[in-house]
This record gives structure tokens, sequence and C-alpha cells, in this order.
């Protein structure tokens, strides 16, 4: 187990600069996730830690000591591969074998005649088995070591990859997007895997992914990505709940996020479509601003509401059923191409298709951000043209 500190990381490739003056500090024992859209540069970062890539500027430190002028085996560091990265014509136990057998023999102990006059290599292969085997029951592989990679299936060959990094027992687990290639369902199976694994042994794993169920499911922290930078650095529920950027609201939540228009009014209240929230902002009068609004946050009843303050005209144009929830995605029909999603727990429609409903959401539900798509804070204005329980959006059929 190790502290992990980056501390300035660049990376050009030519004039193309892929990270940013990246500063991390991965904790002791933390399983921390970077998670970001392709091109992020979230790849290139952990390739950097584990010595693959030299970085442009900056300085990488495991427990205080600088590990810069180390060569990848020598960083006590391991790399789970996305295409798992295993020898074809070895089988499973001597791909799991191969980091101690290099690392514990001298070259004559592993040629083939020559290794019969070394005294000490029968019990340091002892050793080695000993080990391997060990990890193999961890994993629940021992079965499988005798069989070659082709023979194995994706999940199994996955667990050979983490046997093979594990038995180095090393600092720290860096993944590259190790579930990507499998099933849906092998991939929901692994994630609990590999979040039972990091609370069994206590190890550092950085892990990357583009997949944010799996950074939110397994971290302890996420650093989020993007252009090169860590756009936000938290835990999976301070992501969610107060994303500092549009593009961490965008990214984080599934389904996305939806964003609205809006602006602050004379008074420094938002006003969404025009209408009066009872949320205020430091802002100047006039600013432009985007409201973010959870799926899961709006409510649906079905007809109209006539006392509602703020009215937009709408219809239901689809709905998905996913079993114990729905999504419903409601078209307004005063912003073009604009798309409000309600995500609603169980399989009863509340409105058919292209009818009239009641959409309504808790104002303190809305994150607003400003015209460059930071976060802004808000707090509660006094204003009797909203209700403070809820402001109520009116959806019904245009025409």
């Amino acid at each position: 187990m190790a502290q992990v500190e980056l501390q300035g990381i660049t990376k050009s490739f030519g004039a193309t600069r892929v990270l940013k003056d990246v500063n991390l500090s991965i904790e002791d024992g933390e399983f921390l996730t970077l998670v970001g859209p392709s091109g992020c540069g979230k790849t290139t970062l952990i390739r950097i830690i584990a010595g693959l890539e030299q970085q442009t500027s900056g300085s990488i430190r495991i427990d205080g000591a600088s590990i810069d002028h180390l060569r990848p085996h020598e960083r006590r560091i391991a790399m789970v591969f996305q295409s798992y990265a295993l020898y074809p014509h070895m089988t499973a136990y001597g791909n799991m074998a191969l980091p101690l057998t290099m690392a514990r023999l001298h070259l004559y102990e592993r040629i083939p005649l020559l290794r019969l006059l070394s005294p000490r290599r029968r019990s340091v292969m002892k050793q080695i088995d000993a080990e391997v085997q060990a990890v193999a029951n961890q994993l629940k592989i021992g079965p499988l070591l005798q069989r070659r990679p082709a023979q194995l299936s994706g999940g199994q060959r996955q667990r050979v990859a983490l046997g093979r990094a594990m038995v180095r027992d090393p600092a720290a687990f860096l993944m590259d997007e190790p579930l990507s290639n499998l099933d849906a369902e092998l991939r929901v199976h692994m994630r609990t895997e590999l979040a039972e694994l990091h609370q069994r042994i206590g190890a550092t794993f950085i892990y990357v992914t583009h997949d944010q169920v799996e950074a939110m499911s397994m971290s302890d922290r996420i650093a989020m990505m993007d252009g090169g930078q860590v756009a936000q650095l938290g835990t999976p529920s301070e992501l969610y709940e107060r994303p500092a950027s549009i593009r961490v609201a965008q990214f984080i939540g599934s389904p996305a996020i939806n964003i609205l228009p809006g602006q602050v009014g004379p008074d420094g209240a938002v006003e969404l479509l025009g209408r009066k929230l009872p949320i205020s902002t430091r802002l100047p009068p006039g600013s432009a601003v985007s409201i973010g609004i959870r799926p899961e946050a709006i409510r649906v009843t079905g007809g109209g509401d006539p006392a509602a303050e703020v009215s937009l005209h709408a219809h239901l144009r689809r709905r998905e059923l996913l079993g114990p929830e729905q999504i419903l995605h409601f078209h307004l029909d005063r912003l073009e191409s604009a798309t409000v999603i309600v995500r609603l727990a169980g399989a009863q429609a509340p409105v058919a298709v292209d009818g009239a409903a009641e959409l309504g959401f808790d104002p303190g539900a809305c994150h607003v951000f400003d015209a460059e798509g930071n976060r802004v804070e808000v707090s509660r204005a006094e204003s009797r043209a909203v209700p403070p329980q809820a402001a109520l959006v009116q959806v019904g059929r245009a025409g």
C-alpha cells in the first residue's frame, strides 16, 4: 500500500498538449477513479504513473519518494490492461508466476538444462508456487491454472490478469478500463468483485474508465477529467449532488441532467424562461444562466394545472420502460429541439404518449451555472410568485 502524489503533470505530443498541470494526491489504500470522455487524458495519465510514458514536466511520488527516474518494473506498481495482455502460449499459472520468476531467478536459472545447476532454484520455485496458489484461491481461479487464455472466458482472463498483478504485492494497482471488453451482465458482476477485492486487500487502486456507473459504484473518490485537466475531485455523492460545472453535471448521472436556459432578474432571483423561481444568486441582473434539474427530481401528474405560475407547453414524445423504472422524454415546444427527461419509479405510465402532464420540482434541486458553465451558489429568495414547496412546470399539448 502507498500514497501516490502527482505534482504539476503535463504531457505534450508535439504541439498537442494532452495533460495540463495535473495535481492529485491518492491516499494510502484509497480507490480513486479517473473518469471522463474519450480523449480527456486519463489513459495517458495512468501510463505516466506506470512509467510507460514520460511526462513533459511535473513529478510523481510514492510515499514521498520520487519515482520519475525509475523504469516501469522498478516502480512497485502493477498495471491491469484493457486487453488483459496475457501471453497466449502460457497457462494461467505461467502468466501469474512470470513476474515472480523474472524478479527472483537469475537469467541462467530460467534457461533449460542450465537451470538444473542452480541449488536454490527449487526452493525459490516452491515459494513462488505457494504465492501463486494463494492468490488463485483468493480470486477463485485455482481450477483454471492449467488452462491457456484461449480456453478462458473474458471474466476468467480478467481474474488471471488481476492475479498476475496481485502476486507482485505492488504499492499500487493501476487499471486501464479493465471491464470494457466484458458483456453487460459480467461487467456488473466484476464491479462487485473488484470492490470486494479492494476492501479485502486494502491496496491503493487507481482505476480508469469512461463509464460513470463504474466510477460511482466502486470509488472512494472520483477525479473527473476534461480537456487534460481535473475538472472536479471528490466523492461520488459530491460530484453528483454539487457538480462544479455543466460538464461534470452532464457526465455524472444517467440519464443526463436536464439543462434549461435562464437568467438573473432585477432583484437577483433566477428566472426560468421568464418566470421567477424562489432562488437567487449574486450574479449581476441580466446575466445568462443555465438551470440543471436531475431527471429523478421531477414529479409528473396527468392533466393541466391552470394555477401553475410557471408553464411550458409540451408533449410526451417517447417512453422507455426499464422494468422497475421508466424514462419519459418531453418535448418543449417553446424551445426548439429542447427535451426534458424524467425518470420515474414503477411501470405504470402517468401520461400517454402525446398526452398532457404537469411537471413539478423542488427549487432546491436546481443546479445553476453561469455563462462559462461554472457552478453558481444560490440561496432561497423571498418571493410570492412561486410557492416555496415547489416550482411547478405546466406542460401540455401545443396548439
